[in-house]
């Protein structure tokens, strides 16, 4: 029976992704049955996520030995009989978290893929399920938003940040971008202020009366993006509007979330979370979920959505890939590439 080689990256127990991360090699029969589809991985990018679930520490915990990888783009080399959604050439993306796609080659289910534009950029596809999905559904899902309506977000500079900004100025809503002061702090606001940021301000600007200035003279936002946590949260809160909505989606901080009770009890703010893996199981076969991806393509093709600034590294050199993103996911995003293996 005719094979195909793959090589994968995998783990057989959770920690320290430098210590547990391996290459593997193995084979897949090229003959399908009659509902699976054959694909060759071209891209897929190294998420917080991922870093996460390899450590143990994340909500999903795969069943070991496990491939990593929970987000990229493949495209189709063959089909079973029964399969009339796909065709080769087509692209797809995992339909739902967990699927490993730090690999050359993988046999599924059909409904383990979800079909993508393949006009679209490869790195934009690799990339789009997770960041701009989870900017989009927040934007859309929260807040009631109507256009020139202001949203303030810690972790401006994150994957999910810049798909917050470029999809609000897609929108016309306004927004406040928080983000640490750095050596190269200008060139940051500069790279922000280009995708469409309204105002692009320190944590440190946070706590001064510049802020409170910035605030009166653009109006009290109606929904804060939180993926930081500790005290950052707390000072969105401080600046949200009466009855606004913070979200909070990530705890990059790895601090609690803390209220004051004056935020609950006389702006009536709501504090709720997000997670995009769930919507996608709850929201599996919506239309909603169509919508949203027709949407941020359009965006992609309209060069209104671009990915983060990215560094491509081949599949064999994933451990430098991990250990240069775990340096800090704010600059820029590692992806893997699987474009040099047949």
């Amino acid at each position: 029976m005719s094979t195909i080689n793959v090589l994968s990256v995998v783990h057989d127990e959770f920690g320290v992704p430098s210590k547990v991360l391996k290459s593997a090699q193995s084979t897949i029969p090229k003959a399908l049955s009659s509902n699976q589809v054959l694909i060759k991985m071209l891209m897929a990018p190294i998420n917080p996520s991922d870093i996460n679930m390899i450590e143990g520490t994340y909500h999903l915990k795969p069943q070991l030995p496990a491939v990593v990888g929970n987000e990229g783009v493949g495209e189709v080399l063959e089909v079973g009989r029964n399969v009339d959604y796909l065709k080769p050439g087509d692209w797809v993306i995992p339909s739902q978290a967990g699927f490993g796609t730090w690999r050359t080659h993988a046999v599924d289910e059909v409904e383990k893929f979800r079909k993508i534009s393949n006009d679209i950029p490869p790195l934009s596809a690799a990339t789009l399920a997770v960041n701009p999905c989870t900017a989009y559904r927040m934007l859309k899902d929260f807040g009631n938003l109507q256009p020139g309506d202001i949203v303030i977000q810690n972790s401006a500079n994150s994957a999910v940040g810049q798909s917050v900004i470029q999809i609000a100025k897609a929108w016309n809503l306004k927004t406040i971008n928080i983000v640490r002061n750095r050596d190269n702090i200008d060139k940051l606001v500069s790279h922000l202020k280009d995708l469409g940021a309204t105002h692009v301000v320190t944590e440190d600007f946070v706590r001064t009366p510049g802020m409170k200035e910035l605030i009166s003279s653009e109006g009290r936002p109606k929904l804060a993006l939180n993926g930081v946590g500790g005290k950052s949260a707390t000072e969105l809160l401080r600046h949200i509007g009466s009855k606004g909505v913070m979200v909070t989606y990530g705890g990059m901080s790895r601090q609690p979330v803390i209220v004051p009770t004056g935020v609950f009890i006389f702006k009536e703010v709501s504090a709720v979370g997000y997670w995009n893996s769930q919507w996608n199981v709850e929201n599996a076969t919506s239309p909603e979920r169509d919508l949203m991806f027709d949407e941020l393509c359009d965006m992609i093709r309209e060069c209104k959505l671009i990915p983060p600034q990215s560094e491509v590294f081949n599949l064999e050199n994933f451990a430098e890939a991990v250990q240069s993103a775990m340096e800090g996911f704010q600059e820029k995003k590692k992806v893997l590439s699987m474009e040099n293996f047949d």
